[in-house]
């Protein structure tokens, strides 16, 4: 005798898309854009095959293409032409990122458009902001970084950016550039902050992708470290508190645990599938060793199962498609 409970019917193949938990959307997809100020046509990225830095004169047309596919968001990652220990370009007017939102403003006004806040990628050392010695030797220094990082929200806000994305994890960054851009005049832009970000082994791609590699040490005393969950919590919760409109965590898939852990917290989460994450699933799909379409849209279902609302992946553009092939 079988209990009365069959569980297997519910999973009768035309009645399972009926009762499906967890769908993806086009809208939950935000695409990375690398957008090189020394460039005057796409350049593959090698340990991202599929993916390319933009120059800021072609970026239009790209955005348009995404917007096309039906994509809502992007955010911004520049490369810039010169560095210094200051990272002025990350705040000048002319900077690569002023340039390529305004861009995008222009053409495609209805794109959301989201700006990848830090200094990494324009200090000569590749830290996130202003370096002296501390307790740890040279490293970062937190108050200091903090006025760099108001400016530099300033600066991309008066460029026309909807969210700026905070991905430096200083301690009181989010109240610094809250209080910064209510007092530029820009109290309608949002804040999504980078509010658990781990010290990863999986960001090698994109340091290549954005010439972001570090000159000496680490950033393991300004990222989290990957074996704390509850310090994890704490530092979104202290986020939150300080004005974060939206939290992050990243990278995604192997962090399941901590996204979850932060719906209580009753702000929007979105999570990072970065590039390391994207890597694998495209060089073992090259080699036949799995199917790329069905991990990756497996992969981004169970980052919004575990309760993600918005999703950052070099797949955004893919997935879209794929999504219009299941209809």
């Amino acid at each position: 005798m079988f209990p009365n409970r069959r569980m297997r019917r519910l999973r009768r193949r035309n009645i399972q898309p009926l009762l499906r938990e967890t769908r993806i959307a086009k809208a939950d997809l935000i695409a990375p854009i690398f957008v090189d100020e020394s460039i005057d046509e796409p350049v593959p990225i090698g340990s991202m095959p599929g993916q390319y830095r933009h120059p800021v004169g072609g970026l239009a047309a790209h955005v348009q293409k995404l917007r096309d596919a039906g994509l809502r968001a992007v955010i911004l990652f520049g490369i810039p032409a010169q560095k210094d220990d200051a990272a002025s370009e990350a705040y000048a007017a002319g900077g690569v990122v002023q340039r390529a939102v305004r861009a995008i403003r222009e053409a495609v006004p209805e794109m959301v458009v989201c700006t990848d806040l830090c200094a990494c990628e324009y200090t000569e050392h590749g830290h996130c902001g202003i370096i002296g010695e501390t307790c740890d030797g040279t490293d970062l220094l937190n108050d200091p970084s903090l006025d760099l990082m108001a400016r530099i929200a300033v600066s991309q806000a008066e460029s026309g950016a909807d969210i700026v994305a905070p991905s430096c994890m200083l301690d009181g960054m989010v109240q610094a550039i809250r209080t910064a851009l209510d007092a530029a005049g820009y109290a309608d832009v949002l804040i999504m902050s980078y509010s658990t970000k781990f010290a990863s082994a999986l960001y090698g791609p994109f340091r290549d992708a954005a010439d972001s590699g570090y000159s000496f040490g680490d950033r393991s005393t300004y990222q989290m470290s990957p074996a704390n969950a509850r310090e994890a919590f704490r530092e979104s919760e202290i986020d939150a508190a300080e004005g974060a409109d939206i939290l992050m965590v990243k990278p995604a898939g192997l962090y399941l645990d901590v996204l979850a852990a932060l719906r209580p917290l009753g702000l929007p989460v979105a999570a990072y599938q970065v590039s390391g994450e994207y890597a694998q699933i495209k060089a073992a799909a090259q080699r036949g060793w799995l199917d790329e379409h069905a991990v990756v849209m497996e992969s981004l279902t169970c980052i919004k199962r575990a309760g993600a609302d918005l999703i950052i992946t070099y797949f955004a553009e893919d997935a879209a498609r794929w999504l219009d092939e299941e209809q």
